[in-house]
């Protein structure tokens, strides 16, 4: 069935001078506009699309590529205000993303962005946002486990860390003594659950542990070598904050690498730092 706010492969089932007719397995059909459309199209082609409702409200396909769908969160900018809501900036070309007054939490300024979750309206159908999260993110059912890798995104700023989205679903923590590497809320990354507390909470890491975490690191830093032309002027005694705006690793997983390579023979260290042999 098609639903506005998500991607859907589906066939060429006409061709108009309005463009291309795509149908589900269920018979039903949406326009793709001409703009999205190529000479090379014919009937019976697989084509995947985003639908959405378009300004007089029906259901039309693109080949655009949205910032978020139903279902996800992201960090979007409001383009515009009106009475009934805000507009944010979701990469389609001439269709801004709703986000109802109703749904709003805190002053709504146009030109700032927003953590936001896309989801269905049940009443119009349509796929708006809204920036109260309660609802929707949540860590009453943990989907995931320790070690997992996620997706994560950065949600607010904390003394202590920041908060992150895991997953589209789940709440969770990265505190500032597991970074390594500036972020900044709006980021997204690739993260691992470092611990799931009693109580619920999650904390993730930027970096894998244990053996995964060296020898991806190993290989991190061996291009950091090749890009300066062999050399780093860091070793085992430098300071851990520089070493990790160097590397973006901590010192104790810099030591390891640095151990890796010193057994393999592929780099010195002396006082100055160390060299690629």
């Amino acid at each position: 069935m098609l639903k506005a706010g998500r991607t859907h492969l589906l066939t060429v089932s006409r061709i108009t001078e309005h463009g291309l007719y795509l149908m589900d397995e269920e018979q039903n059909e949406v326009l793709l506009p001409n703009r999205y459309t190529s000479l090379t199209d014919r009937v019976g082609d697989s084509k995947e699309v985003f639908v959405y409702h378009d300004s007089e409200d029906r259901l039309v396909a693109t080949t655009e590529t949205p910032t978020i769908r139903v279902g996800e969160v992201a960090f979007l900018r409001v383009v515009d205000k009106s009475v009934h809501g805000a507009f944010l900036d979701w990469g389609l070309v001439g269709k801004d993303l709703f986000l109802p007054n109703r749904n709003q939490q805190g002053g709504i300024l146009a030109g700032h962005s927003y953590i936001v979750y896309a989801y269905e309206d049940n009443i119009t159908g349509r796929c708006v946002a809204t920036n109260k999260l309660k609802s929707f993110i949540d860590n009453e059912i943990i989907s995931v486990k320790v070690r997992d890798e996620v997706d994560v995104l950065v949600a607010s700023e904390s003394p202590i860390g920041f908060r992150v989205i895991i997953n589209n679903r789940h709440w969770g923590m990265i505190y500032r003594n597991q970074l390594f590497r500036p972020i900044r809320v709006g980021d997204r990354a690739k993260g691992y659950v470092r611990r799931i507390t009693d109580d619920g909470r999650i904390d993730v890491s930027l970096q894998q542990q244990g053996y995964a975490q060296v020898k991806d690191s190993v290989e991190v830093l061996r291009d950091l070598l090749r890009k300066h032309d062999g050399f780093l002027p860091i070793n085992d005694n430098s300071d851990p904050q520089e070493v990790a705006r160097l590397t973006q690793m901590s010192k104790k997983v810099f030591k390891r690498c640095v151990g890796v390579l010193l057994k393999s023979r592929e780099i010195e260290q002396t006082e100055e730092g160390i060299k690629m042999l």
